[in-house]
């Protein structure tokens, strides 16, 4: 857009619709939000907005709605997201700290995010495929038969018989189980296979037992179905205005391995310090045409990194700040930052702040700034609800969950380890 007013204007049309759920007009915008401008140039601005794809009319008496790319717009230019008070951390804190299993750590989850929300929550447990291997034990249950028990950094412990005849001695399977042990401690399954066949060239006897070990790590990380989904809040879509709008969604959530494919996609196909956000057609599935999803991973993931706190440097023309624009098409960028001041100047790029207030995001160390590596998340969390859904608040809701969720599995891993 042309002009940084309009973008302005959008903006407020957007929060207004997302408040109301009701067509937008001049004279209430003018009257909610001091633009500085008369009502007849906003009425401009909005014929303008609606001409090059942002709004529409749905009816010629009323006013104006935000589109698909209205939204596009509004979400890749967040600049604030509504933080959550201190007591709302401390509920979520207590409510998950009752869990006694990391699955329902993960189903509390869900009905903490739906509740938070009002909105269709969804908990992904840990893929197997992305699980790194903590402890490997390999216990005899028979004369032939080995149970392989594999304790993961997601929390998990998988299972699984190898049969094997003659059987190894016990000295041999306490010594390879040590060496596995320290060979594949940090690995994914399918890194471990790769690692555990190639010890077989300096392990002669214990040829049939390493293979053997490989394939087992092939078939768990293989196992990517054995993922399950926690949702909660779906009866929230009952109550809604637009019910008609969203019925359509029930039976996206019926269709579990297609959630699961585009939500997990999302939660990884995002700015380092962002949560992925697809609306509408985005989503790529007919059924969710007038929803939003909005998505963050946990464990390994951007989520379990600190609040990003506010600078008190000045404003960065080289972009320190990324809340000027999305990464990508898919990304929100999310940060605490001030409220924009709105302003008319022509020169101020649309979105960037304009009252010296910058965002410093921390780095994978825990500091501002600064560089590392992210070996990715294990798993997601989202809220799925309509396209006028709030985005600031959901995506702050979901991003403190992840949080949470990534710390849970830390503390099995803590368990699982000592």
């Amino acid at each position: 857009m042309a002009q940084p007013r309009r973008m302005v204007v959008l903006r407020a049309i957007v929060e207004d619709y997302i408040r109301s759920q009701e067509p937008i007009g001049s004279a209430a915008l003018t009257k909610k939000h001091d633009l500085g401008v008369s009502s007849a140039t906003i009425r401009n601005d909005m014929a303008s907005l609606e001409e090059e794809g942002y709004l529409i009319q749905p009816h010629t008496s009323s006013g104006r709605i935000p589109t698909e790319k209205g939204y596009r717009y509004f979400v890749d230019r967040l600049s604030t997201v509504v933080p959550l008070s201190d007591a709302q951390r401390k509920g979520i804190a207590a409510f998950l700290s009752g869990s006694v299993s990391l699955q329902d750590t993960l189903q509390r989850a869900a009905r903490l995010l739906s509740h938070i929300t009002g909105q269709v929550a969804v908990v992904a447990s840990p893929s197997p495929a992305k699980a790194k291997v903590l402890r490997v034990q390999i216990v005899p249950v028979s004369s032939t038969l080995l149970l392989i028990v594999v304790i993961t950094d997601a929390g998990n412990v998988a299972q699984h018989t190898l049969a094997l005849s003659p059987q190894p001695t016990d000295i041999t399977l306490a010594d390879v189980g040590s060496v596995v042990n320290g060979a594949c401690l940090g690995l994914t399954f399918a890194q471990a296979a790769e690692r555990v066949r190639s010890l077989k060239s300096s392990r002669r006897e214990s040829v049939a037992l390493l293979e053997g070990l490989a394939q087992v790590f092939e078939a768990m990380g293989d196992n990517e179905r054995s993922s399950e989904l926690y949702m909660a809040g779906a009866s929230h879509l009952a109550h809604r205005r637009d019910i008609a709008d969203m019925a359509p969604l029930f039976d996206a959530l019926e269709e579990q391995i297609v959630l699961m494919k585009l939500m997990s996609a999302l939660s990884e196909d995002t700015d380092a310090y962002g949560v992925g956000v697809a609306i509408g057609s985005e989503t790529h599935t007919p059924e969710l045409l007038h929803a939003s999803v909005v998505t963050s991973g946990y464990g390994n993931s951007p989520a379990s990194w600190t609040e990003p706190a506010e600078s008190d440097a000045g404003h960065e023309d080289g972009g320190g700040s990324a809340l000027g624009g999305a990464a990508h098409a898919n990304t929100a960028q999310t940060g605490m930052a001030g409220e924009p001041r709105i302003t008319d100047d022509a020169d101020t790029e649309p979105g960037k702040m304009d009252d010296g207030d910058s965002v410093a995001m921390p780095s994978l160390d825990g500091g501002p700034g600064g560089s590392g590596e992210s070996s990715g998340p294990v798993a997601f969390v989202g809220s799925i609800g309509p396209t006028h859904m709030d985005y600031a608040a959901t995506i702050a809701a979901v991003r403190a969950v992840a949080r949470y969720l990534t710390r849970a599995i830390s503390s099995y891993d803590d368990g699982d380890g000592n």
